[in-house]
């Protein structure tokens, strides 16, 4: 274990108090225990912050994530989510356990039979029957409007761009007004432009829903707009986290490959 990936050896009250997720020596394999995905990953997300997950494509990022939502069970090790072990949990235990989360699915996975008002009002057509329509078409109208969404309810999934299926994606998560946010590569597919919208978005939903958000990209220039500490995932763990300001000033031969594999890239894909 580097230096890094050491935990502090002493945490003031303010600071353990403000822990909102602990993931401890966390292990997820498939294929019969084949493939190892996380080896022993430990990590700390504090109340109110944006965390950013960086790492190549493959590296078990968006593993984490549906571990952290509860969607998966690690074989090994635990997840604590404000103070509640949802790791130990049953199916049904965790689902209410993280009844404050909500995911943004890099795939935006939008019901392709639904129109756009019926996507963003499924959540609480589902789970808050004593609402009136009235009251869910309101929400609806809402969460639209906090994404920068107007008069688009009666249009199909098949009907927006790729940017446009984001921000109802993001609607249908906000208008349940979660704790937590989790975002799987949210900038991934987009234009630079439309890129830098969604981050835009991430901010101000944050600011508005005062939420704790956790966001897995690989795009460096997102991870600068949003994040307020980043960390590096590399090979099943998390070898390096820092504030922003300090992350990129880390002097790691892991994270200087991965810079430069992505300038690289960029300046390749800005060629064609």
């Amino acid at each position: 274990m580097t230096d890094q990936e050491k935990p502090k050896k002493s945490l003031n009250l303010e600071t353990a108090v403000s822990r909102l997720i602990i993931v401890r020596d966390l292990w997820k394999a498939y294929d019969n225990g084949k493939v190892q995905v996380l080896m022993g990953l430990d990590l700390d997300i504090f109340e109110g912050e944006t965390l950013v997950i960086l790492g190549r494509s493959g590296v078990g990022k968006s593993v984490l994530l549906r571990q952290i939502i509860g969607i998966e069970t690690p074989d090994k090790g635990f997840i604590e989510v404000d103070g509640k072990r949802i790791s130990d949990l049953s199916m049904y235990q965790r689902f209410n356990a993280t009844r404050s989360m909500g995911m943004l699915f890099q795939g935006a996975a939008l019901f392709d039979s639904m129109d756009v008002g019926e996507n963003v009002a499924f959540y609480l057509r589902q789970h808050h029957r004593e609402l009136s329509e009235k009251e869910i078409q309101r929400r609806v109208v809402e969460a639209l409007n906090m994404v920068d969404l107007k008069n688009v309810e009666r249009k199909m999934p098949s009907d927006l761009s790729g940017g446009m299926r984001k921000r109802v994606a993001l609607a249908r998560v906000a208008i349940y007004l979660p704790k937590i946010l989790l975002y799987d590569e949210p900038t991934t597919g987009l234009d630079p432009i439309t890129a830098m919208q969604i981050n835009g978005l991430i901010n101000k939903t944050k600011k508005e829903l005062k939420t704790t958000s956790i966001v897995v990209t690989h795009d460096i220039r997102s991870a600068m707009e949003v994040g307020d500490r980043i960390a590096f995932h590399d090979k099943g763990k998390i070898v390096q986290i820092a504030p922003k300001d300090e992350f990129f000033q880390i002097e790691d031969p892991r994270l200087q490959a991965f810079f430069e594999n992505a300038i690289l890239t960029h300046k390749s894909l800005g060629a064609r």
